[in-house]
């Protein structure tokens, strides 16, 4: 959740419209300086607001509860006991080298550590680490021997015997290396960085005019596919995201489980055994490194403040982390710069002076802001500190909204004696006790003023500049013969590089993520002199072009890309409202009309239908199809095929034939039958699916590659060899656009052709 919670946006809500007028107009007007002096007032005057701050920080508890981990244990054996292995895994991580070197540092007993080196030796052979296992149960062997005691030790010394036979095999017969199989491993991309842009290619340049501000140009001919910048996120923040229920009722604590549960909360890859922070029961790692690096970066400062970062929301949260990377010292400096400058940064014409005035081109990139004195942009604090905030075109209530949030995590930093660490005056060592937000102080400090008037920064420039980290996250168990994923939300992030990039509804690059790192690729060919341009979300497929600049208006630009133009000035009606419409339950023409009632567009037909209860029959088909969904999930494969094929029928009633809905029913026909091993009905439900997909986001498109690559692992497993070559082909050219040849998706796609390449003649002719 990027704003706070609903409760705290109503207080504010509120609290300024009880403002005297006069004291709105000065907050509506002032800088950032001036709004954060008159919310540091503001805020401790109003005591009551500070109390319910504190009862929603209740409702969002990060302190550790002991009894707590017993509970969450025993809800786990439970889960395991009835076969919902996934719900147990996230209940409970399962034992790994790190839990296992974690337990004999800390004393676990003596007695039953044969059990978990045991284990410990198991884990090494299954990473290929032969020696090391073999170590482990020398010493096994020396502590069993020991013990005298034979019979207790009976399963072990069986278990270990096994392994010895496992280690024996592995040493005579050692697997080949990965590059040997059929070339698999992807050839590595060529990259030249950019001398005057860090993690960009050389085939970019930056450039800076008045009505695009700071943007990349293609300074040579750009190929698809081709690499144009590599950039680790500057601060990324996880999201929490939505909670996923499991199995049960009520419980004591919650069981859902969201990403935050799931993914590393430093570097964001995914956990299989966690490090939990040992101050708070929010923070996970997956890494005791990780957990280390965060308490020194920035952890040991948030650990107290868990439950108010969660109640203020993520955009908060990026904002405080990031003044954290960068230093008191560092964020001090410019922001007293800004205090003379900060009216040129909103200004375009002052903006370009400089640039005017370079006596050469080497020189140009010196007066752009964020460059430093040698003209080079960087991945740094100052970039990111200037990149444009709008102060002048947020909304008043809206700044007065972070306005107050920001003061408040500042009052509660000197409240919790945390002032000293966000300055950089002392190290704290030991994890800190978390404490609420009660206690407050009167005024603050100058210094924490300064860090509130860099977070109030931050925030609004985030309106404009978050960069949503995204991962293709597994649909259902994830031990299926084909893998169903979507993308989702992970992480919110400021890339300063890749904030260059400007919108376009029609754009020539795809950014992909891995961890915490972004990859900017060219999806089309870029000839040398045009602007490299993104997609902030409303696309030219998905959305009319109404629709687009309704959403587009958050980034206070009126967009003038060529896909808006067309429509615009050509009157060439978008296809997208035909394909998501709906349509005549008589004669199946499409329904048209913008107000209440809709009407046949046929004209020999002429039925009409209220749009609210259209709407409501496309909710309750929705749920119908999650119904059968859950029918799959429990193994009933049969009844989910019976309620899919209803749900179909009825969709064709007042659907287009071309909505997205309805693609979406034949790839879940295709899951279901791919459960079954019907292999050949999956890919006719898949083919169909796929037919729409590319109705809406284009033939090359990231959305295609995916719903292809279903394809090839059905064909794949159905042995339809010739097909799913051809597949695997047409899959590969698209996917190595967007995530390049090394990626995890194009090797499996090339495991596929090798395995399918060795099939036996037999088997070969009968395809």
């Amino acid at each position: 959740m990027a704003l706070p919670v609903a409760e705290w946006q109503g207080r504010t809500s509120r609290l300024w419209a009880a403002l005297d007028p006069a004291l709105r107009e000065r907050l509506a007007a002032a800088s950032l300086q001036d709004a954060v002096r008159l919310g540091c007032d503001l805020l401790r005057t109003e005591e009551e607001e500070e109390a319910a701050l504190v009862r929603l920080c209740h409702q969002a508890p990060t302190g550790k509860e002991p009894e707590a981990a017993s509970w969450y244990r025993e809800q786990g054996n439970r889960e395991f006991k009835q076969g919902h292995y996934q719900a147990a895994l996230r209940l409970y991580s399962k034992v790994c080298l790190e839990d296992i070197a974690r337990a004999e540092s800390h004393g676990y007993p003596d007695r039953l550590l044969p059990k978990i080196l045991l284990r410990k030796a198991e884990c090494l052979l299954c990473l290929g680490r032969l020696q090391d296992a073999q170590d482990i149960l020398r010493v096994l062997e020396s502590k069993i021997a020991l013990e005298r005691v034979v019979t207790t030790h009976l399963t072990r010394l069986k278990k270990l015997s096994q392994l010895k036979v496992k280690l024996c095999e592995k040493e005579r017969c050692p697997e080949p290396a990965r590059e040997a199989r059929g070339g698999i491993q992807g050839k590595s991309e060529i990259w030249e960085e950019n001398n005057n842009i860090s993690g960009a290619s050389s085939s970019l340049s930056l450039s800076f005019d008045a009505e695009r501000g700071r943007h990349l140009v293609a300074s040579q001919d750009i190929v698809p596919g081709q690499s144009l910048l590599k950039e680790e996120a500057f601060v990324s923040v996880l999201c929490p995201g939505e909670s996923h229920p499991l199995q049960g009722g009520e419980a004591a604590w919650d069981t859902g489980v969201t990403n935050a549960d799931l993914y590393c909360h430093r570097c964001l890859r995914q956990l299989l055994a966690s490090v939990p922070c040992q101050g708070c029961s929010y923070a996970k790692y997956c890494s005791q490194d990780c957990a280390d690096v965060a308490w020194q970066q920035y952890h040991r400062t948030e650990c107290s403040l868990g439950a108010l970062l969660l109640t203020l929301g993520v955009f908060c949260h990026v904002a405080l982390r990031t003044v954290l990377l960068a230093r008191f010292a560092e964020v001090s400096r410019l922001v007293g710069c800004s205090h003379s400058g900060d009216k040129d940064l909103q200004n375009p014409e002052e903006r370009c002076k400089p640039l005017k005035e370079a006596p050469d081109a080497g020189a140009g990139t010196r007066g752009i802001p964020g460059c430093d004195s040698n003209g080079r942009y960087q991945s740094s604090y100052q970039a990111l500190f200037h990149l444009l905030p709008h102060t002048e075109q947020h909304s008043a209530e809206h700044k007065f909204l972070f306005t107050l949030s920001v003061v408040a995590i500042c009052k509660q930093l000197q409240a919790a004696g945390l002032e000293a660490a966000v300055l950089n005056q002392e190290s704290r060592q030991q994890w800190s006790e978390p404490k609420t937000c009660e206690k407050t102080s009167d005024e603050l400090s100058p210094e924490l003023k300064t860090v509130a008037e860099a977070m109030l920064r931050h925030v609004l420039q985030l309106q404009c500049n978050a960069q949503a980290i995204t991962v293709m996250q597994e649909l259902g168990p994830g031990d299926g013969a084909v893998v169903n994923k979507k993308p989702v939300r992970l992480a919110t992030a400021f890339f300063p590089v890749l904030s260059l990039l400007n919108h376009s509804c029609c754009p020539n690059t795809s950014v992909s993520f891995s961890g915490t790192a972004a990859t900017v690729r060219a999806s089309q060919p870029i000839p040398r002199g045009q602007e490299v341009l993104h997609c902030y979300g409303p696309h030219r497929c998905r959305m009319r072009v109404a629709e687009r600049q309704q959403l587009l208006s958050q980034y206070f630009f009126e967009c003038r890309c060529q896909a808006c133009l067309e429509e615009l000035e050509s009157g060439v009606k978008s296809l997208v409202p035909i394909r998501n419409s709906f349509c005549c339950p008589k004669c199946q023409a499409q329904m048209q009309g913008e107000e209440d009632t809709l009407c046949c567009s046929n004209e020999a037909c002429a039925t009409s239908a209220s749009r609210e209860n259209l709407s409501c029959h496309l909710q309750d088909l929705q749920q119908q199809i999650k119904k059968a969904l859950d029918l799959l999930r429990v193994g009933k494969a049969d009844q989910a095929i019976k309620m899919l094929l209803k749900c179909q029928m009825d969709a064709g009633n007042f659907l287009s034939p071309e909505h997205l809905l309805m693609g979406e029913m034949e790839d879940h026909l295709a899951q279901v039958y791919a459960t079954l091993g019907k292999w050949q009905e999956a890919a006719r439900h898949l083919k169909k699916s796929i037919e729409i997909v590319e109705m809406h986001h284009g033939p090359s498109s990231v959305e295609t590659g995916h719903e292809l690559f279903k394809l090839a692992q059905v064909l794949f497993n159905g042995f339809a060899v010739s097909e799913a070559m051809s597949t695997i082909q047409r899959t590969e050219g698209i996917l190595s656009v967007h995530f390049g040849p090394q990626s995890a998706q194009i090797q499996e796609l090339q495991e596929m052709k090798a395995c399918l390449s060795e099939l036996p003649r037999n088997i070969l002719q009968r395809t």
